[in-house]
């Protein structure tokens, strides 16, 4: 009976965790990029570039701030007409839809599942899905963004009113605010 297998063998090895695609890794890597630079855009971390125009608002503020405002006496005044001063682009969030969460939520957890293991790993996945949902539900709203221009109009009186609107109307144009809106002057 010498072929007996002895199973107290003191020298069995450990069992290693098996190594992780370098595709699966790369992905990883790049999502958690991808996730660092939303979360660093959305912060104001990450600096922005804004056009502008060539100084052509500031030159025409300044002759129009030279100016002295003048006030127009009698009935012949209309009371909404004005000269428009200033046009100012704002960029405005957009809605998000839910998509941008559900994308980022799982890439999250795609890329939590990656890190740690056993508890810890159902940590990380956790934490990835909730970052990531977050990162891409502001990612959605900042890619849906829009485009409003502030009016600014000096009225006829002397006072000054502020106007948003999707277009951008001439600076000088000789304007009426009907309802909120800018309407041009004949």
């Amino acid at each position: 009976m010498e072929n007996a297998i002895n199973t107290s063998s003191p020298a069995q090895k450990p069992r290693s965790r098996p190594k992780n695609s370098p595709l699966i890794l790369g992905a990883a890597a790049a999502a958690l990029v991808f996730s660092l630079l939303g979360i660093a855009a959305l912060t104001g971390v990450l600096p922005y570039a804004a056009s502008q125009k060539s100084g052509e608002e500031l030159v025409a503020r300044t002759m129009l701030a030279d100016k002295p405002a003048r006030r127009i006496a009698g009935a012949a005044s209309c009371a909404n007409c004005g000269t428009v001063e200033s046009v100012r682009a704002i960029e405005v969030k957009g809605r998000g839809s839910g998509v941008g969460a559900i994308a980022g939520g799982v890439t999250g957890a795609v890329v939590g599942n990656q890190f740690g293991r056993g508890n810890g790993n159902a940590a990380m996945t956790i934490l990835g899905a909730a970052g990531g949902a977050l990162a891409g539900h502001e990612i959605e709203k900042n890619v849906k963004k829009q485009v409003t221009y502030r009016v600014t109009v000096r009225m006829d009186d002397g006072s000054y009113r502020t106007v948003s609107q999707s277009a951008p109307p001439s600076l000088g144009e000789k304007v009426r605010i009907v309802d909120g809106a800018l309407v041009s002057r004949s």
